[in-house]
Order: structure tokens, then sequence, then C-alpha cells
């Protein structure tokens, strides 16, 4: 199984990992992998920089970057996809590059992000989602990167897409509201994995 987490910048998908990584013993027949995009593979990591700490100027060559870490993220991906015992946990997804980006419109981007994937989805995507007056109190509490400079709107707006995307390619998710305590977040997530 192939899931992702999912959530604008500051809802707590790298605490609820983290708390994942640390709540989940081998279970039987399971191997649980945790990964994340951008940024997984020696080059995703050069690109993570480029992207989070560098002025872009180009909307397209923004959103490229991103689709070349998802096909190196997706092609070291595929060999464990394939064993059925592996549970792959993935911080953000194709779902995020649909809706961050801001060079082609929903439905191109819907198809390039498949394209760079070779039309591989999560089975599974959980958001967490956050009121505008959380991200405001969370936002004052943290130097921003290049990402959130964009300002809270333009940060909501993408929420709204992230939703919009898995509704879209048909995928199994479940919203949790991130102001929620950690451990009901976390209890959440991990029905929402065992579910059948």
């Amino acid at each position: 199984m192939y899931i992702a987490l999912e959530g604008i910048d500051t809802c707590g998908k790298s605490t609820q990992i983290d708390i994942l990584k640390k709540s989940i013993k081998k279970q039987k027949n399971k191997k649980y992998i945790f990964t994340c995009e951008p940024g997984s593979s020696k080059l995703g990591k050069k690109l993570r920089d480029i992207l989070l700490n560098h002025k872009i100027q180009s909307k397209t060559s923004e959103f490229f970057l991103f689709l070349s870490d998802r096909a190196e993220h997706i092609k070291r991906l595929k060999p464990l996809l394939k064993d059925k015992q592996n549970i792959i946990v993935s911080d953000r997804s194709l779902v995020s590059g649909v809706a961050y980006c801001k060079a082609f419109n929903f439905k191109q981007s819907i198809k390039l992000n498949l394209l760079a994937t070779d039309n591989i989805i999560p089975d599974k995507v959980i958001i967490l989602k956050l009121s505008k007056k959380e991200l405001k109190k969370r936002l004052r509490k943290k130097s921003k990167d290049a990402i959130e400079q964009r300002g809270i709107d333009y940060l909501l707006k993408i929420q709204n897409k992230t939703i919009k995307c898995v509704k879209k390619l048909n995928i199994k998710h479940k919203i949790i509201n991130a102001s929620l305590s950690k451990e009901s977040i976390a209890k959440k997530i991990k029905d929402f994995i065992n579910e059948r």
C-alpha cells in the first residue's frame, strides 16, 4: 500500500510521521517504509534546497523541478510497490504537485504529474486541514521559507486544491482537522491506514 500525508505548511505532517514511526512495530507480514517529496533521493535533496531556499523566477521551471524530483522518487518506489508486505508512507505526493502548481491549469497539472509518476498514485491520502485562524497562529511562530512567504490566502488556496485533487483522482482519502491534539490526529491516521 502507498499512503501519502498531505497538507499545507505547518499542518503537522512531519510531527505525525514521527509519531507513526515510533508507534509502529513490525506488524505480521507488514513492513513500513517512510519517504518524502521533495528530497528523498540525492538529486531530490539538491532540488529541495533550490526550491525552498532560492528565488525561482519562472513558474514553469519551478514546476518541472518538482516533477523531476517526483519522477526520481517514484522510480525508487516502483520495486517496493511490487511487494505486498510493504506499506509506503510518504510525506507528500503528486497531490501536492497538482495543488502547488502555478505554471499550468489544474487539468494540465494532473496530466503532467501522472506522466512523471508513470500513472502511479497513492492508494490512500490523509489530508491535515488547517483553519485560517490556526494557520495564522502557526506561521507567526516560525521563519518562513520561499513557499510560506507567499502568504496565508495562497496557502489556503493550496489546501482547497489538495482536496479537489484527491477527489478528481478518486483517491480514498481522509481529511483530519489539524487543530486537534497530536494524539487524536495520530489515532485517526492509524485507524485510516488499517481500514480495509
